[in-house]
């Protein structure tokens, strides 16, 4: 089960992933509009296990605090975009770290450039890409901890590495898949 929700003025995805079967699931990227993330994980029946922040930037993490706040659900980030959430983590999301919701894993691939702590949430059938990977882009590398050159080999490495079929989700933007942007993304050809 997949929900995404449109969140704040920069429309950051906002997604809620849950299993089905136990009703066990995942939060990534709270950036704003909590109201509205809380009343879609009711709708979904849900019970929250965990908070999952791709990076440090506010439009991500805005409202991580008030979310972990309602649900009691613990919130992780990568260490180095951890000063970006502006209260301490409960851990770390660390290079193939496993997050489990019933029956589904979620990998964790650390993937700088975007922000030094960036990070992807590869999940069955899908990588949650932040600002590392968009439809037909990437993300900005201008922002202090930028880097051009390791955001490309993150994803040349990291996520093209991926079955082509998986989709990708975004921070921001329509989902794509990892084929069409191994074949079409004009930052690899």
């Amino acid at each position: 089960m997949l929900r995404r929700i449109v969140v704040g003025p920069y429309q950051s995805n906002c997604y809620i992933l849950g299993c089905k079967r136990t009703r066990k699931g995942l939060v990534i990227d709270p950036g704003e509009e909590v109201f509205r993330i809380v009343k879609t994980i009711a709708e979904t029946g849900l019970k929250i296990r965990y908070i999952l922040i791709t990076h440090g930037h506010i439009d991500h993490v805005g409202g991580a605090a008030e979310l972990k706040k309602i649900t009691g659900a613990p919130v992780f980030i990568h260490a180095l975009d951890s000063p970006g959430l502006g209260f301490p983590p409960d851990g770390q999301a660390r290079e193939g770290e496993d997050f489990k919701i019933g029956s589904y894993t979620i990998k964790v691939l650390h993937t700088p450039g975007h922000s030094p702590g960036g990070v992807c949430y590869h999940a069955p059938g899908a990588v949650f890409t932040g600002d590392t990977l968009f439809a037909g882009s990437i993300g900005r590398t201008d922002f202090p901890g930028g880097d051009h050159q390791r955001l490309i080999e993150g994803v040349r490495e990291k996520i093209f590495a991926l079955d082509g079929s998986l989709r990708a989700y975004p921070g921001h933007g329509p989902a794509s898949t990892i084929d069409r942007e191994r074949r079409t993304n004009p930052f690899f050809q």
